[in-house]
């Protein structure tokens, strides 16, 4: 292993802004706009943003395009963060690039190297409001790097543990496209089956598609879930009867049920929070989810849940299978409380001990649980429109959700059991796969930061990784 100062091996890029906000800069844009929220996620390579900038705007901008391998890191706020560009992409002053000196280190090497150090990095930071890296501090931090040649081989056993993290993400993503594209045409569109003939057309395309490797898969995502529906098609584009309702103020299928959320609904349980070490009484240890782990538990970032001890009669308040999470204080401006995860068995396997939400969260368990997945779809549908920042309230700065107040006054449409029952077939059977994967994703993700800092500092070396813990295989996952 080598000292080196990072001055001497890294060309570090900084990031800014268009000379103005015109809307000519940021109307119509296609070259991503990196800031934090589109990295902070545990993943190593970041492919697109949610904000997009023109030619122009970039053109007229004090940053730079970052190319495919470079590095990014977060300079303002949580600094350190890392990932790596997967498609070139600008970026705003809150972060800055980063790139390996040709020939000196690699930039996959340098991104694990830099892991390894995030807390040395983290250090660095300054500032009474903003927590902001001194970058002139952090050119100067010293670090052990391996030879070259031996960069290529360190890097290249973290990022097959990384790649195959990022395969099953890509997997559940098309996982989750499929039941959400069959919800919409079965529940929102009501274009649901009603012959035995429609359903084996919607379950076979399923099937055919779960069964055909990520890597050979022809058609797009998009194309895939139009042949679902297509063959999905059935009631209302069929001349089935539809009838106004006054409430929805919109047609729905004869025989249908307008309700509300509550009606769905068996019992609730309010979080805890317990104490952080055994303390007299509280002796029950348990793994307490917070808002901040909902998208964790959805599969949009990682699951870090805080060991917590409880009162034993607070066990209680332990979710079981297929209760629901909802996150009931928090939110910011520009996201909404409510947020929403299903807790299912294999979700459950992902935690050493009990499972409870904790103060900021209500755990909810429905009547009938062949309504799981309805109740799940319909709620994110909601969110994801905005309608619940129509039930928030603020005490001492903090958002609330008005739970109950909407659990009682917002309707919806309840289907018939039947066809509920169909669509909780389709889509336990995907929702088992997503977990699974999430559940090999948190393994893979240990093994990697154990290996981590002892490949780094030599404690082990390439080979002896390979011959005792054997690579992890490149093919894709195969569904079964």
């Amino acid at each position: 292993m080598n000292k080196v100062i990072l001055n001497d091996i890294i060309h570090v890029i900084s990031g800014g802004t268009p000379r103005t906000t015109s809307q000519e800069y940021w109307q119509d844009g296609k070259i991503g706009w990196l800031s934090i929220n589109d990295f902070n996620n545990g993943n190593r390579k970041v492919y697109t943003s949610e904000k997009k900038i023109t030619a122009k705007g970039l053109r007229e901008s004090s940053t730079k395009l970052l190319n495919i391998d470079d590095l990014i890191i977060s300079a303002r706020g949580t600094v350190g963060v890392l990932a790596q560009i997967g498609h070139p992409m600008a970026f705003n002053q809150s972060c800055f690039g980063l790139r390996g000196k040709d020939k000196v280190i690699d930039n996959t090497y340098l991104y694990y190297c830099l892991k390894n150090y995030v807390s040395n990095i983290q250090k660095r930071g300054q500032g009474s409001v903003f927590n902001t890296i001194n970058l002139d501090s952090f050119k100067l931090m010293e670090i052990e790097i391996a030879d070259f040649p031996n960069q290529h081989k360190i890097a290249a056993v973290l990022s097959a543990l990384d790649d195959k993290i990022e395969l099953n993400n890509q997997i559940n993503a098309e996982l989750e496209a499929m039941a959400k594209t069959l919800y919409d045409y079965w529940f929102v569109q009501f274009d649901f089956p009603f012959d035995s003939a429609q359903e084996r057309a919607s379950q076979n395309i399923a099937v055919a598609d779960e069964r055909t490797p990520v890597a050979e898969r022809s058609r797009t995502l998009a194309e895939r879930s139009h042949t679902l529906a297509e063959r999905s098609r059935g009631y209302k584009s069929s001349g089935g009867k539809m009838v106004y309702n006054e409430v929805l103020k919109r047609e729905i299928p004869e025989g249908w049920e307008v309700t509300v959320f509550n009606d769905w609904i068996n019992k609730t349980k309010t979080g805890d929070w317990g104490k952080e070490e055994l303390e007299g009484n509280y002796t029950e240890r348990v793994h307490c989810v917070r808002g901040a782990d909902i998208n964790g538990l959805n599969g949009k970032g990682e699951v870090k849940a805080p060991v917590r001890y409880i009162l034993k009669n607070n066990l209680s308040k332990a979710l079981q299978p297929n209760d629901f999470i909802v996150e009931i204080s928090g939110g910011s401006p520009v996201q909404s409380t409510g947020r929403i995860a299903l807790l299912s068995n294999e979700s459950l396997q992902r935690f050493d001990s009990h499972v409870i939400c904790s103060n900021f969260c209500k755990a909810v368990s429905l009547k009938d649980e062949n309504y799981v997945f309805n109740f799940k779809n319909e709620w994110q549908r909601l969110y994801d429109a905005g309608v619940f920042f129509g039930y928030e309230g603020k005490t001492s700065g903090i958002k609330n959700f008005l739970f109950e107040s909407f659990m009682d006054s917002y309707h919806i449409v309840k289907p018939p059991k039947e066809l509920a029952q169909k669509y909780h077939r389709f889509a336990t059977s995907l929702e088992k796969k997503k977990q699974l994967n999430l559940l090999q994703n948190q393994e893979l993700a240990q093994l990697r930061d154990w290996l981590l800092p002892m490949l780094m500092n030599g404690q082990v070396t390439v080979g002896e990784v390979e011959e005792k813990m054997g690579m992890v295989a490149e093919e894709p996952t195969r569904y079964e």
